[in-house]
């Protein structure tokens, strides 16, 4: 399943998006993981969630995070929720069009019983029509 964060910059998503990966963590019964640019958000997560700083790996292109979004399910089974924030940047899509990797977040999450919460710096009226469905705030 793919949950959307959406709205132009500085907004207030990222604070949502902590609050929400904090929140899940009391009821989560597998692991819970927070993708960032940066660890500048480290302290501000549960140490129950782990915190990966996307940025330190080699990661060029929107099917490149792909493969490393799956290749951390194949290194942990038992993912249950994976936060994204700043979604757009991290899978290397600004400026590009997004409907594929929803596609293909919605198919994994599916098949691997996984959420993807994501934070997405456009407005809801700029979204394609498959991402317009997954939205559950909107700023």
């Amino acid at each position: 399943m793919v949950q959307i964060i959406a709205g132009d910059k500085g907004k207030g998503k990222t604070k949502y998006l902590l609050d929400k990966a904090n929140q899940s963590i009391k009821d989560a019964r597998g692991s819970v993981v927070y993708l960032d640019k940066s660890s500048k958000h480290m302290y501000e997560l549960s140490n129950k969630i782990r915190l990966v700083n996307v940025s330190e790996y080699p990661l060029y292109t929107a099917d490149a995070f792909v493969g490393f979004i799956l290749g951390m399910i194949s290194q942990n089974r038992d993912l249950e929720f994976v936060f994204l924030d700043s979604f757009l940047k991290l899978a290397n899509l600004e400026g590009h069009d997004i409907t594929s990797t929803i596609d293909l977040l919605e198919k994994i999450g599916e098949e691997y019983k996984i959420t993807f919460i994501l934070s997405v710096s456009k407005d809801v009226s700029e979204l394609p029509e498959n991402a317009k469905k997954d939205v559950i705030v909107s700023l």
